[in-house]
């Protein structure tokens, strides 16, 4: 949800002010890219993980701002909803044993968060979508009391000029209203990052964009919403809709939504911030002191702030970053796709999919984004959205495939070559990369298992809730357990 900012109310001066000044830094942003030296000496990798905070029950618990109070910890934060908190895990070298790293720093911080959270009543739970979350929940009461939530909604519900409307189609139907942003507050999601040096993102961003549908047709995690079974990765669907600034009739004009996948591939970085300033008003029109071009040509960094807080309102699916870390600028790709969940070792193993595809896919002499049209590369994501593992996929020279074959056979293969090149431990590559050639082999992620076992308890327990109750319970043993999803066990 980007930086925090204090409650206010924005005049016309302030975003006249506000648009001058994006303005002004994306021109500041042109001349880094040309003039100053944004690559970085070692390829970082990050992870963001947003919980669910649950009661002994299983059902939601309205207690962050108590819960982050008992675990005392920097790297963890408030999120939309009161039943949410987010952690940022340090950036680890990728190379040589630093995925391991990164899986064991995440872990050993989510096992003492646990314990302390367990002493105010609140367990976390690593979900893509809580399956007890009811409407109630849902309301304006849930919101987190930090100013940039209430604002944000505030400035979204303001934009739309009506309620949002949340009507998703799945084997089941959800058709629901909200007059604030908070069902995106159900949406809790994994963030990969991954530093870039500027001539490589765009090729990076692009090869990010073409894998996303196999990235979610493996990783989904969100089958359940409002006691409803839906998409597969129902998050994704949720999202699009929960923060849509876009009224009816803007839709029908072809206004592009702010959640966004994009429009075209892109040849360089400066593509993404330029669009953004481009097609998308202010949300949040705060205005710092610092000019951007005295700052560059006094030979400092330049925050670029207002132009980072825009971007932060607009919400690609993969997201350019522009970061200072050190005193040194540098980008990133922030990989938005992932559900959170179901175990560390798993969010481990989708982020070695990951980072090796878009290694080894931007270096190919005929890259796959030219032999691929970028709406059918949007057509993938929502086609895993909705069927998860057993999704088939458009994949040039090999047409529409499982994405279960398209995975295992032909892009396990370069992941394993992009993991070489940048450096990774064979052995820390193979253990990855091996959980999710199982997924393939076993057609099981975290979402086939919560359906399978929401299938079983409503066999047993005829109260629908109730069975969600158990099945986000024996969901929440199995996690901390911390095996892989494929070895849960299921009910025949």
């Amino acid at each position: 949800m980007g930086q925090d900012v204090e409650a206010r109310e924005f005049s016309r001066e302030d975003r006249t002010l506000y648009r001058a000044k994006v303005r002004r830094c994306l021109d500041v942003f042109a001349r880094m890219l040309s003039e100053r030296d944004l690559t970085v000496d070692h390829t970082h990798v990050g992870v963001e993980i947003e919980f669910n905070l649950v009661d002994a029950n299983g059902d939601p618990a309205l207690k962050n701002v108590e819960t982050l109070e008992a675990i005392a910890d920097d790297a963890f934060q408030t999120e939309l909803g009161l039943f949410n908190i987010e952690i940022n895990v340090p950036p680890s070298r990728v190379e040589g044993k630093g995925l391991e790293v990164l899986e064991l720093t995440l872990r050993d911080d989510l096992n003492a968060a646990q314990a302390k959270s367990a002493d105010v009543g609140a367990h976390m739970l690593m979900i893509g979508i809580l399956p007890t979350l009811q409407d109630g929940h849902l309301s304006r009461e849930s919101l987190s009391a930090n100013p940039r939530y209430h604002l944000l909604s505030d400035q979204i519900l303001a934009a739309r000029g009506e309620d949002i409307e949340i009507v998703i189609e799945g084997v089941d139907r959800l058709s629901t209203t909200a007059d604030t942003i908070i069902p995106e507050a159900a949406c809790t999601s994994t963030q990969l990052h991954l530093q870039v040096d500027p001539e490589d993102f765009a090729p990076m961003w692009n090869a990010a964009q073409a894998i996303a549908g196999a990235q979610v047709a493996m990783g989904a995690n969100s089958p359940f919403l409002l006691g409803r079974q839906l998409w597969h990765e129902t998050r994704i669907a949720l999202f699009e809709q929960a923060t849509d600034t876009r009224s009816e009739e803007l839709k029908a004009q072809g206004v592009r939504p702010r959640v966004f996948f994009g429009e075209r591939w892109i040849t360089s970085v400066f593509d993404l911030f330029e669009e953004n300033v481009r097609y998308f008003p202010a949300l949040l029109p705060i205005v710092e002191d610092e000019d951007p071009l005295e700052e560059l040509e006094a030979g400092r960094v330049p925050s670029l702030a207002e132009l980072r807080l825009h971007n932060g309102t607009v919400y690609r699916w993969n997201r350019p970053i522009y970061d200072v870390a050190g005193g040194r600028p540098h980008l990133r790709i922030e990989n938005r796709l992932l559900p959170a969940g179901p175990t560390v070792v798993d969010t481990m193993a989708n982020a070695a999919l990951f980072y090796g595809l878009v290694k080894i896919l931007a270096s190919s002499e005929r890259p796959v984004w030219s032999q691929l049209s970028f709406r059918t590369a949007e057509d993938n994501l929502h086609e895993a959205s909705r069927s998860g593992i057993e999704a088939e996929l458009y994949w040039p020279r090999l047409g529409n495939i499982p994405a279960r074959e398209l995975v295992s056979t032909h892009l396990l293969p370069l992941a394993e070559v992009g993991l070489d090149q940048l450096g990774v431990d064979r052995a820390v590559r193979d253990r990855l990369l091996g959980i999710v050639e199982s997924r393939c082999s076993t057609g099981r992620n975290g979402s086939t298992w919560l359906i399978q076992e929401f299938e079983h308890q409503t066999r047993t327990t005829p109260d629908r809730a109730e069975a969600m109750r158990v099945t986000t319970q024996r969901y929440e043993e199995l996690m901390h357990a911390g095996e892989p999803v494929h070895t849960w066990p299921r009910h025949a």
